[in-house]
């Protein structure tokens, strides 16, 4: 998953994909099926966006299906059914500069190449993201302080200790509750961002959840060995051979906001047919803003179908925006 092609200084492709998450690796099986050639750019090293690079072990519950499908799994099976429309990787890469010819988009990448599509889709989620840092934790990064939670087993047998209120937050705490010594998620509000479901069932564990509080140290010789939490003024140090900052992420649309396209609070705005504001230039995913949106993995897929239809007119005028359903032609 995390080989890319050697990139050419020009490439010619009829879609262009800006974003590897799972949207964007659906639409490239979409736009294979409508017979297009394909290539996706990504700014990451490996396929799968977020879910590769923070979720990987987390179960996802809302695409259709799947009861439940652990994220490394569900990128797995994306990859496999995109390589049936044989595209070409740009990883590593960003979209820098988009330049409008008669017949097509011309995108060029931070090296130096450039690439001439029929059309481009976006599907770039959040566009470049960092997370929130922990003021308490300068310094402590790789010693003990993480901001993802990419694999549990290194947390086995350990104190952990959780910073944050969103799902993020509690879906870790919930994973590593069975295996963790222990398990503590401190948040500095009573109320919480995550998913009512998920709260309950990290009130109906053993994870000890303590409000109204900071990480205000971490203490430790080469590790993190303890930290202290401040509740009403009044500290208590607890043991934490880990601490999870799960604070959110500070999102970047990057270069993109220079292309002239239209952005409403740092997403892209499109209508019904998934057009942006630009010619030939369409979106999908969470990237997307209109009336009603829902940022959801299932409504992704949805987009990209609804996308690379109407991109596929756009490339050929005398094409149709429904393909046919595909179980016809099995």
């Amino acid at each position: 998953m995390t080989a890319a092609r050697e990139a050419p200084v020009r490439a010619e492709t009829d879609v262009l994909i800006v974003g590897a998450g799972p949207t964007g690796l659906f639409a490239a099986y979409y736009a294979g099926f409508r017979g297009h050639r394909v290539a996706i750019v990504d700014s990451l090293p490996e396929l799968g966006g977020q879910i590769t690079a923070m979720y990987p072990e987390k179960a996802i519950l809302d695409v259709a299906g799947f009861p439940s499908v652990k994220g490394r799994d569900l990128v797995a099976g994306l990859v496999s059914q995109a390589a049936t429309a044989d595209p070409a990787y740009f990883l590593e890469r960003t979209a820098t500069d988009l330049e409008h010819h008669v017949d097509g988009v011309v995108v060029r990448l931070d090296d130096g190449t450039e690439i001439t599509a029929g059309a481009v889709l976006i599907t770039a989620g959040i566009g470049k993201f960092s997370p929130r840092p922990l003021p308490a934790g300068e310094g402590w990064l790789g010693r003990g302080l993480a901001f993802f939670v990419p694999s549990f087993a290194p947390y086995a047998g350990k104190d952990v200790v959780i910073v944050g209120g969103g799902d993020s937050a509690f879906d870790w705490a919930l994973h590593l509750e069975p295996i963790a010594r222990s398990v503590t998620l401190v948040h500095r509000r009573d109320a919480f961002r995550a998913h009512e479901r998920t709260v309950q069932q990290v009130r109906d564990s053993s994870v000890r959840i303590i409000t109204r509080a900071e990480v205000t140290a971490l203490s430790g010789t080469d590790t993190v060995q303890s930290v202290d939490v401040t509740v009403d003024g009044e500290t208590t140090t607890l043991p934490a051979q880990a601490v999870v900052a799960a604070l959110g992420f500070i999102a970047d649309l990057g270069p993109l906001q220079q292309w002239g396209i239209e952005v409403a609070k740092r997403h892209v705005v499109v209508d019904p047919a998934m057009r942006t504001s630009l010619p030939r230039v369409f979106a999908a995913g969470d990237i997307t803003e209109y009336p009603g949106k829902v940022r959801l993995i299932a409504v992704g897929f949805g987009e990209a179908a609804t996308a690379v239809n109407n991109a596929t007119v756009a490339i050929d005028p005398t094409a149709k925006v429904f393909p046919g359903h595909s179980s016809e032609g099995s």
